[in-house]
């Protein structure tokens, strides 16, 4: 059921796939690209780079080699990203206000510490410690592959000239540039198009067992494993559609109060919030959205709708009278309805960079978007908090977010598990996030 690093082929070799696939999620950019930081929620590619380099000069090199001398030892102050006990580092929103080091300085630094590490992997023996920590690295680096590509789209995606990340077949020649005063009058989705209607399956409440099992990877906040008690509940076969999600706005979505919770119909007026995030309308009221394949092309309202935020996902919830399920209920039910993770499913692998629309035999539980749910971001009973520094990865965060499940489009497949736990604050939308509705069944058994 879980899908991780393939230990046929051995670390050092995945070890090496991963790194290169960092640098081929780069290949399209333009230099300019690799310095910009368009909010303070992303960061700059070629910080991303750096950083996932610091993280095994640091973490492994600095420990296992030794009179390991480092590349440049300023470059921690540059590359630490939130690691208290790893020294002073710059303020998360001033990643792009630095043009060195430069980007061929990063590279290089990337080149050495490769060549170090590719040493260290064909010593035998190898200790079940750093075999254990190098793992970790490589997972570490999964992760921000997904927020290179986001952190792309976000500053591509918010560039009036909607310069594309990759061309798109599917639609003709692509000059690279999207352009929302060139589109043809009537292209974009105007109308409710939802497709066909959702349905939901029944899933049986009682004790079930949550939490990662097995010796494959996993992160220090997928355990321990525990038990929880629910109550029946129905969930939605397929993820929300840009079509239902429409007819929420025509209906005044936005607008009508007692579908939000109040922080959050407070940030939609204060930012004048009124569509998914890169949904941009042209003079005519034709949707369009920015696309990393692509550039800016008209909505699709078959397909899942993504880059919501929990506020959103939580109103859309209550508009189609409806809930978002918790995180346990989503284990359970990915684990009765997709029990194993699709090898050929919309990972970054499938380069889709995008949901795909729902097919037969795929509930889209794994890949596609990230699923809000409706549990707040909190530690599992007995939570084995690491010793060290890297009990500072997940562990302090555990306030103010929310559980996301299912991995994304954007998600390499050798990360991701049914019992992973993303989590971000209820108003970050620059992820590939979804929706998946939930509803409560009336338990007979429980008296009025």
């Amino acid at each position: 059921m879980t899908k991780g690093i393939d230990t046929t082929v051995g670390l050092a070799q995945h070890y090496a796939f991963v790194r290169r696939q960092s640098l081929a999620l780069c290949a399209p950019l333009q230099p300019e690209d690799y310095v910009v930081q368009a909010c303070e929620d992303v960061s700059p590619p070629k910080w991303h780079l750096g950083h996932t380099t610091w993280f095994f000069e640091n973490f492994v090199l600095a420990k296992y080699v030794p009179d390991y001398q480092l590349f440049d030892g300023k470059l921690n102050w540059f590359f630490n990203s939130y690691y208290e006990s790893q020294g002073p580092r710059i303020l998360r929103s001033n990643r792009g206000n630095m043009t060195r080091p430069a980007l061929s300085v990063i590279l290089a630094y990337r080149e050495h510490v490769d060549r170090i590490m590719a040493d260290l992997l064909r010593r035998e023996p190898q200790s079940d410690e750093l075999n254990k920590l190098i793992e970790l690295g490589l997972h570490h680096e999964q992760q921000h592959q997904e927020l290179l590509l986001t952190d792309i789209k976000y500053t591509l995606g918010t560039n009036p000239l909607y310069p594309a990340y990759r061309e798109a077949g599917e639609h003709g020649p692509d000059t690279g540039y999207g352009d929302l005063g060139a589109m043809t009058a009537g292209a974009g989705f105007r109308t409710e198009e939802p497709g066909e209607a959702m349905t939901f399956s029944h899933i049986s409440g009682g004790i079930h067992t949550i939490g990662h099992r097995g010796d494959g990877f996993c992160w220090d906040n997928e355990l321990s494993v525990h038990q929880v008690l629910l109550e029946d509940f129905l969930i939605g076969d397929r993820l929300v559609t840009a079509g239902e999600y429409l007819a929420f706005m025509q209906d005044g979505g936005y607008e009508r109060f007692e579908l939000w919770q109040m922080e959050g119909i407070e940030w939609a007026r204060t930012l004048e919030v009124k569509a998914p995030q890169y949904w941009y309308p042209d003079e005519a009221g034709n949707w369009f959205h920015y696309r990393l394949n692509g550039g800016l092309v008209p909505v699709d309202p078959h397909l899942p709708v993504t880059h919501v935020s929990w506020y959103e996902a939580d109103a859309f919830a209550r508009w189609a009278e409806a809930r978002l399920p918790t995180e346990f209920e989503w284990e359970i039910a990915a684990a009765r309805l997709q029990p194993e993770i699709p090898a050929d499913g919309n990972w970054v692998e499938s380069t889709a960079y995008h949901p795909q629309r729902a097919t037969s035999g795929d509930p889209q539980f794994l890949g596609h978007a990230w699923e809000w749910t409706n549990s707040s971001y909190l530690p599992y009973p007995r939570y084995p908090r690491p010793e060290g520094a890297l009990g500072e990865y997940n562990g302090k965060f555990m306030v103010n977010h929310m559980v996301l499940r299912g991995g994304s489009c954007a998600t390499p497949l050798s990360h991701i598990r049914p019992t992973y736990r993303n989590f971000f604050q209820t108003d970050k939308r620059w992820q590939f996030t979804g929706i998946r509705l939930a509803k409560d069944v009336e338990n007979p058994r429980v008296p009025k």
